[in-house]
């Protein structure tokens, strides 16, 4: 079932391009928001997938989130 779960996260064009630019270089939502037409919120909502999926990882570091995949 996890295979499945990563296809339906990638399956997504925003979403694929979150992870491609996250394979780069740790970032955080405002740093991934950067040359992307899509608001905050929806990022976020993106980032909840991915992780979901197993494929971004998030560190706290004090009020704010940076993700990795």
């Amino acid at each position: 079932m996890i295979e499945a779960e990563i296809f339906r996260a990638l399956a997504d064009p925003t979403r694929r391009a979150v992870y491609e630019r996250l394979t780069a270089s740790e970032m955080s939502v405002s740093e991934l928001r950067a040359g992307m037409s899509v608001s905050q919120p929806a990022v976020s909502q993106h980032l909840a997938v991915l992780r979901g999926a197993g494929l971004v990882v998030e560190r706290r570091a004090g009020r704010n989130a940076y993700y990795r995949a």
